[in-house]
């Protein structure tokens, strides 16, 4: 265990952001996970730009890597422009 007042408030600190961290990054995997689960091509493109500014948001405050951002969105359109 930590034997530094400024340990210990590190390690509640770090809680506290890896929670933070983990709701967001949940949230965005389900936002991810319902645009690719839709087969109708208006409440897809519709949904998108939420999608994109989530993973944009993520990105910058490194909760995901930029290139993960990059590659799902990618994925993303492409699976749209796939919908008949």
């Amino acid at each position: 265990m930590a034997n530094h007042k400024s340990a210990i408030k590190r390690i509640r600190q770090n809680k506290t952001r890896a929670l933070h961290n983990k709701y967001y990054a949940k949230t965005m995997r389900n936002a991810v996970r319902k645009l690719r689960a839709l087969t109708d091509k208006e409440e897809a493109i519709k949904l998108y730009p939420s999608v994109q500014k989530m993973l944009d948001k993520l990105a910058k405050t490194n909760i995901i890597h930029k290139n993960k951002a990059s590659n799902l969105k990618s994925k993303l359109s492409l699976h749209i422009s796939k919908l008949g």
